[in-house]
Parts: structure tokens; C-alpha cells; sequence
């Protein structure tokens, strides 16, 4: 099978969306498929992992560039790249099936082919990314985008989601009707992620307990609620009542942190910004537990990044992955709500127990490795044919 995935960027581009991209792109390609990733970060293209990775930047000064500087419709810009791009190589050598996230809609101007059937694999949407619009324009390019993902997923011949609960909520946001084939498919971690986890030790030092943080500063990670707690346990720490602790943020920058955090708080954290893949690895390896509040989760690639390395996980029960992934095997404190109290009354008994932290670990390491490259592109493929056999019967498909 000939397939094609369009991706707004690649590894080693430090994101979850390029982290995923990889793992379906090679997990396809090492189940038989010939692959060709689009992406947007680059201009070249160049064989990697058994891939085709085609950049298809937009150039700095070309009119699709300019566009995308617009509102409303400069979401257009990158669909319209991608269309062209995959469009040529569909005359060279015609593909089988295509495959788009959901963000943004990349795949948009290609839905609906009958000759082209496109799937749609869902992240979270964009909707629940942003803030509160505060002015009309920003209303209007938020609608303009939450039109256009709709537009995509109504118009796929196919539809994969990372987890049954995730599945429900893409259907109520894009009100979609049921008639095409979907699949529920979770998504596996990167071999190198996989082996460096398994050759982690636990930190011998107890002292001071180091906690990790991936993600970005936005609510629906829950970061206004890990620094609210980080605030409260840094004054009972200032008081003696807790031992000393570490916070590292990876894929903060320390300009996204809140310019009235505590003195005391400021000084238990590092923003560390993006960083590569290696010194991830490090962080997780050095971490006593990671901390992982989100309120909304398609799947939660840091859940089971966490995992595989064995560290204790202090979630949030409002995210339905975080009780499915780390709730039900018991792999670490859910906080009952995304505030500071609830965060911090989840995080103290840790922060008190090293014998509560090592239970925790053994429980993670048990719940880890559920997720395969194997099951990944078996399952993806499966997805596939029955888009294509949709397609080729759906009369709405041009």
C-alpha cells in the first residue's frame, strides 16, 4: 500500500505531533506500507526510518506565506500547500489513502476525494487549545478554524481516534454522523524512548526529590494548577514540614512563567524550554515523578513516556486518558480537580514517602509497553482498507 501522511512537523522537531507522526509513519512502514511524509518544517526531502520525509516549506516570500500572516483565512495557506504537494505526487505515482491530523486541518482542501480517500487520526482540537478570544478578530479565526477541522473530519473516508473517550468527544465537537469507518488506536513510543526507559535506574538520591513537567503553559495541561500547587508546597517546604524538592519544566520557557509566582516557588523551578530528545531521556531518568495535570488528553504520549520509565505520575482525574492510563493501574495520584489544593494534596504524600514513590514505580513499570509499533501499523492498515472500500461506495465523495 502506497500512502501518504501530512504532518506540520517532523523529528526532530521537539513536539508531540511530530513524535506521532514518526510513530505512525515508520510503524506503517515497517508493517509493508511505502510512506511519504509532507511536512512543513523543512525543504528538503531526505530518506529517514525507512520513510520518504518530503519538506515542503513555504518560502518566505511567496504569496502562500503571506497568506497564512492573515486571519480567518490564512488557515488556508498550509491546506493549500499540502493539497499541491500531494496532488503532484499523486500524478507521479498514485497513492492508495492519506492520512492528516486533525489540528488545523491540514488535510481540509483534500476531503472527499473518492479517488484519494483521506483519514483523519484526532488530536486534540484546536478549540480546546486556545484561551478566551479577546477581540473579534481572534473570535473569528478561532471559528474559522474549528470550521475547517470539521469541514476535514465530515469529509474523510475514515477516522482513527487514540482512545474510546477521545472518539466520543471528537464526534459531539465536529457532530459527526457515525457513517464512516473508524478505528480506536493508541500510539506507540519511539524505540529509542522505549530502550533508554528500560535501562533507567531509579534515582538513589531521596533528596532533594526532583519532579518533571512536559508540556507546554497553557490551562488545558493544567499548568495554572502546577503553579498554584508549586506555590503551596514551596511555603510548607520554606516552614520545614516538607523535604526539599526540584521542579524541571521542559517546553516552558521562562517567559511563559507567571510574573507573580512566589520568590519560594521561583527558586524550586527551571523553565527549560524545548530541548532534544536525548536530554528528555535524562529528564525523565532523573525524575522521582512526573507531574501531568492535564484537563484534556487525546492520549497522552507523557503518561506513557512516564511509564515506560517507571516514575509515579500525579495527574488529574478530569482527563478521561489519565484515569484510564494512570488511574486504573494505579500508577499515581489523580487529583480530583485541576486546582493548586487538589494538585498539591495529590503531590504531598509523594513528596513525604520514598516507599510510596517506589510502589508507585513498580506499578508504572507494570502498566508500561501496552502500546506497540506492531499494533500501531497492523491496526492503522486495517483502518485504511476500510476507508478505501468507503470511499469508493460513498456517492457524496467527489
Amino acid at each position: 500500500m502506497r500512502t501518504a501522511l501530512l504532518a506540520w512537523d517532523y523529528p526532530p522537531a521537539p513536539s508531540g505531533l511530530s513524535t506521532a507522526a514518526r510513530e505512525i509513519a515508520e510503524s506503517l512502514s515497517e508493517s509493508g506500507a511505502d510512506v511519504t511524509v509532507f511536512t512543513l518544517d523543512r525543504a528538503v526531502t531526505e530518506r529517514i526510518g525507512g520513510v520518504t520525509v518530503a519538506g515542503i516549506a513555504l518560502p518566505p516570500a511567496g504569496g502562500l506565506a503571506a497568506l497564512r500572516l492573515w486571519g480567518s483565512v490564512g488557515h488556508l495557506a498550509a491546506p493549500l500547500a499540502f493539497r499541491r504537494a500531494v496532488l503532484a505526487a499523486h500524478a507521479r505515482a498514485p497513492l492508495d489513502v492519506i492520512e492528516a491530523t486533525n489540528w488545523y486541518a491540514p488535510a481540509v482542501l483534500l476531503a472527499g476525494r473518492r479517488d484519494l480517500p483521506l483519514v483523519t487520526r484526532s488530536s486534540t482540537p484546536a478549540a480546546f487549545t486556545r484561551g478566551p478570544a479577546p477581540n473579534l478578530r481572534d473570535r473569528l479565526d478561532g471559528g474559522s478554524a474549528d470550521a475547517l477541522e470539521r469541514r476535514q473530519a465530515r469529509g474523510s473516508s475514515g477516522l482513527i481516534a487514540n482512545t474510546a473517550a477521545h472518539e466520543a468527544v471528537i464526534a459531539r465537537a465536529y457532530g459527526l454522523s457515525g457513517r464512516q469507518p473508524a478505528a480506536v488506536i493508541g500510539l506507540s513510543l519511539p524505540p529509542e524512548i522505549a530502550a533508554g526507559a528500560r535501562d533507567a535506574a531509579y534515582p538513589e538520591a531521596e533528596a532533594p526529590v526532583r519532579l518533571l513537567f512536559v508540556g507546554r503553559a497553557e490551562v488545558r495541561k493544567g499548568f495554572d494548577a502546577l503553579m498554584d500547587a508549586l506555590a503551596i508546597l514551596a511555603a510548607e517546604a520554606e516552614r520545614g514540614a516538607l523535604p526539599p524538592f526540584r521542579l524541571d519544566l521542559v517546553g516552558v520557557p521562562p517567559d511563559d512563567l507567571p510574573a507573580d509566582l512566589p520568590d519560594a516557588a521561583r527558586a524550586r523551578l527551571q523553565a527549560r524550554g524545548r530541548i532534544g530528545a536525548e536530554a528528555l531521556s535524562e529528564a525523565y531518568a532523573d525524575a522521582h515523578a512526573v507531574l501531568a495535570p492535564s484537563r484534556y488528553e487525546s492520549f497522552g504520549l507523557v503518561y506513557q513516556e512516564a511509564l515506560a520509565y517507571g516514575r509515579p505520575v500525579v495527574a488529574c482525574a478530569e482527563d478521561a486518558s489519565a484515569r484510564a492510563f494512570v488511574g486504573t493501574p494505579e500508577a499515581g495520584p489523580l487529583a480530583a480537580s485541576a486546582t493548586g489544593p487538589a494538585l498539591a494534596d495529590a503531590l504531598r504524600p509523594l513528596l513525604l514517602d520514598p516507599a510510596l514513590r517506589r510502589a508507585y514505580r513498580a506499578r508504572a513499570l507494570a502498566a508500561a509497553g501496552r502500546f506497540t509499533r506492531a499494533s500501531l501499523g497492523l491496526a492503522t492498515l486495517d483502518l485504511y482498507r476500510r476507508a478505501i472500500a468507503a470511499s469508493r461506495e460513498d456517492p457524496q465523495a467527489r
